[in-house]
């Protein structure tokens, strides 16, 4: 098979189109030939150095993709699995390659209307905007929500939910187009980023809102700062860099709660998978939930994907096909 490797840390061009075995198919897993892959910044960090990565040179990163089970152990059959199952997966490495070893539990199961494409956009990022909704912070009606990089992967999602659940969205987006498209998924403001944007927020919520989601990190510490009195700030990302160190004086001062969003302390267990990710599909089925594709770039062309994503220059989820 071919994969999509790094052997050493650094920007775009230290990805390759390289050749190596299939993976060793062992009981408890499936084989997954890759029909779309999405990517994600978690790929840029680890090809970066920022994040953890397992085993030794050349890595394959990506975590998330879709496509059809190819071989199956006797008596693994599990939730109706079997060869030739249109399945996905969110969170099983390795997913930058032609073919992917995936264990049972991490498999969830595609309905006849949810295409490839759709499952590799949706799934990692719905379910993360769905976690931070639900678990994160239990978003009521009428809150007011600031939303980082709302027309990203994840804030297109966040915002529509957002949305959904009653709740008003200010939108933060760096060009025109962003920000008509944070406008179009339901915000009620979209907001420039650059210089002054803190004040163009405050402008619109002279007291704070009452959530922050900051996939950021550097600007951390302005979130903080337009947060409401007993507001709170959910910290999902580092796309713009490390944030700062927070001060626990100034969370006590303000009676703030600052709390982190992480997917995998929920998405445990092959029946949360599942159950969260139907609710996504029903989302989509319904109209509530519009996914919006970036770009669709073959997988051997994957450095141009990262710089695309990099760039900061799309809207929607930029997808690697095999």
């Amino acid at each position: 098979m071919h994969a999509l490797t790094f052997s050493r840390f650094g920007g775009p061009e230290v990805l390759e189109w390289t050749r190596l075995p299939d993976p060793v198919h062992a009981p408890g897993t499936a084989l997954v030939r890759t029909r779309c892959v999405g990517l994600n910044f978690a790929d840029v960090y680890r090809r970066q150095g920022r994040y953890h990565l397992a085993g030794s040179p050349p890595w394959i990163a990506g975590y998330e993709a879709a496509g059809e089970i190819v071989a199956l152990h006797a008596g693994d059959a599990a939730r109706g699995l079997a060869v030739g199952q249109r399945v996905a997966f969110a969170d099983s490495p390795y997913a930058n390659a032609e073919l992917v070893a995936v264990p049972l539990d991490k498999l969830i199961v595609l309905p006849g209307d949810i295409d490839f494409d759709t499952a590799a956009a949706l799934l990692l990022q719905g379910l993360t905007a769905q976690y931070l909704l639900a678990d994160s912070h239990r978003v009521q009606a009428g809150e007011r929500l600031l939303v980082h990089a709302a027309a990203g992967g994840v804030g297109l999602l966040l915002v529509q939910l957002a949305r959904a659940a009653g709740a008003e969205v200010i939108a933060l987006a760096s060009s025109e187009s962003k920000r008509a498209a944070a406008l179009a998924a339901g915000a009620a403001h979209a907001v420039a980023t650059g210089d002054g944007w803190v004040d163009r927020v405050r402008a619109l919520a002279p007291e704070g809102v009452d959530v922050v989601y900051d996939s950021i990190g550097a600007t951390l510490a302005d979130s903080l700062a337009l947060a409401r009195t007993g507001g709170t700030v959910v910290f999902y990302g580092m796309a713009g860099g490390d944030p700062s160190p927070v001060d626990p004086r100034l969370l006590m001062d303000r009676s703030l709660t600052l709390t982190g969003g992480d997917l995998w302390n929920v998405l445990n267990s092959a029946a949360q998978r599942q159950q969260r990710a139907d609710q996504l599909f029903a989302a989509v089925r319904a109209g509530a939930l519009r996914v919006e594709i970036a770009a669709r770039i073959p997988l051997r062309d994957g450095a141009s994907g990262h710089a695309l994503l990099e760039g900061r220059g799309t809207a929607g989820k930029v997808l690697l096909v095999p």
